[in-house]
């Protein structure tokens, strides 16, 4: 069906199910309630250690003092329903639309490999019973909308690489969770293909870079921007209530003096 195209087999060829000649199942699906853990627990620190949740509820009761007229339920549901599909499904708060759509790929990618991964380890670990075609297609194609969005971000959008001209291979902690998703992605999509070829010795290289490289991901939580996933829509939400109770028109009016504001905005705009 496919003609032996290595790149068409990975498309059809579930990785897991391949690696369990040698992994058993059980360890696959171990490492991946390990991962599971490792976001809640480093979530939690996370917002623990910065105060996050704490300060949001604080700023959301102070803001509803100030505030001129009562919300109801009707309308604060359908603020919260908004934010879901605006800043949550739709990524609005990118002013760009580069920025939006490396955005967009990135994140459907990145669901997409991780739900079609949960779904191979746990549902199709071996070769029987044969996984669906769809499953590992959507692994590939979700890894490869993660290099697309993401290394089109890293090299050609980054705000300090656009608009300040620093080097893209210059990084910082905050890079931590760009850089090991992408590379998790990469390196996950070399070692399907190399499992393909029946290049052993390279496909235990990638298939050690791909999991070191997703322990990375998940595992430095408390250090990378992975939990603002979490913030930012809570606090959009929380920004759309204090809009319709009118407590936001008790904050001074944002400055035009380009003096105050010339670089941020030339940031804002260009990240």
């Amino acid at each position: 069906m496919f003609n032996n195209n290595p790149f068409s087999e990975m498309l059809a060829n579930n990785p897991f199910a391949e690696l369990s000649s040698t992994i058993p199942p059980i360890v696959m699906q171990t490492y991946v309630v390990i991962m599971i853990l490792m976001v809640a627990g480093g979530t939690l620190f996370d917002i623990i250690q910065k105060g996050s949740a704490k300060y949001f509820f604080n700023n959301w009761r102070k803001s509803r003092n100030y505030g001129k007229e009562k919300v109801g339920g009707g309308k604060i549901a359908s603020l919260a329903i908004k934010t879901v599909v605006n800043e949550g499904l739709l990524s609005s708060e990118f002013c760009r639309m580069q920025r939006r759509l490396a955005h967009l790929l990135t994140m459907y990618g990145f669901v997409a490999y991780v739900a079609a991964t949960a779904i191979m380890v746990f549902s199709y670990p071996t070769t029987m019973p044969p996984t669906p075609a769809y499953l590992p297609m959507l692994w590939s194609l979700g890894a490869l909308m993660v290099c697309l969005g993401g290394y089109w971000f890293w090299f050609f959008i980054r705000v300090d690489v656009h608009a300040e001209g620093h080097s893209p291979f210059r990084l910082v902690r905050a890079d931590l969770f760009v850089v090991s998703l992408l590379l998790s992605a990469t390196f996950g999509l070399l070692w399907a293909y190399f499992l393909t070829t029946s290049e052993v010795i390279w496909g235990n290289v990638f298939l050690a870079f791909y999991l070191l490289a997703t322990t990375t991901l998940f595992g430095s939580i408390p250090w990378s921007k992975f939990s603002h996933m979490f913030f930012k829509p809570a606090a959009a939400f929380q920004k759309k209530i204090a809009t319709a109770d009118g407590s936001r028109s008790n904050l001074p009016a944002p400055s035009d003096n380009p003096s105050i504001y010339g670089s941020s905005r030339n940031t804002q705009q260009n990240y």
